[in-house]
């Protein structure tokens, strides 16, 4: 059960060409989808505490849709592409991990963007964001010493698939 999936509002990966909306039309859409997913955790987690803390059961079968739908609601910048496939934009991207039920966030850009500097702040943001929504996000380094997160449901919850 996804807003998304009935409005056709698809959250921004950084793996696809930038939005087409106007930028204010964007941001609204981005805020409505992100607000129904946080009525959905009230709704679906009345027992806890902090219900909008812990991710609802559809986000954990769209791992990478949630990701995305909170970082974008964040004001994090996405990466783009264009139609040949070069980065064109500096901004996180969010791809399946390498576990089941993961999600991998780097920080990329177009050649001679920075993004290599840029991601040794830019990611902590991003973790942040993701940590107050009751994900794990943790830090690593990868090959060519590149930073990226890997994220997955909190400790006790069953990981579903990453799409």
């Amino acid at each position: 059960m996804s807003t998304a999936d009935e409005t056709g509002f698809e959250p921004t990966t950084g793996d696809g060409p930038p939005p087409l909306e106007a930028p204010d039309k964007r941001a609204a859409s981005v805020r409505t989808a992100y607000e129904g997913m946080l009525q959905i955790r009230r709704l679906t987690h009345t027992g806890h505490a902090n219900p909008e803390a812990v991710p609802a059961s559809w986000e954990l079968h769209r791992t990478v849709r949630a990701v995305a739908l909170a970082l974008e609601a964040a004001e994090i910048p996405p990466s783009a592409l264009d139609a040949s496939g070069r980065r064109v934009a500096l901004g996180y991207r969010v791809a399946p991990g390498e576990s089941h039920g993961s999600v991998r966030v780097e920080w990329l850009g177009p050649p001679g963007s920075g993004a290599a500097h840029d991601e040794e702040e830019a990611l902590p943001r991003c973790a942040e964001v993701l940590h107050r929504l009751g994900w794990t996000a943790l830090l690593y380094r990868g090959p060519r010493r590149r930073r990226f997160l890997e994220v997955e449901p909190p400790a006790g919850v069953p990981r579903a698939g990453g799409s």
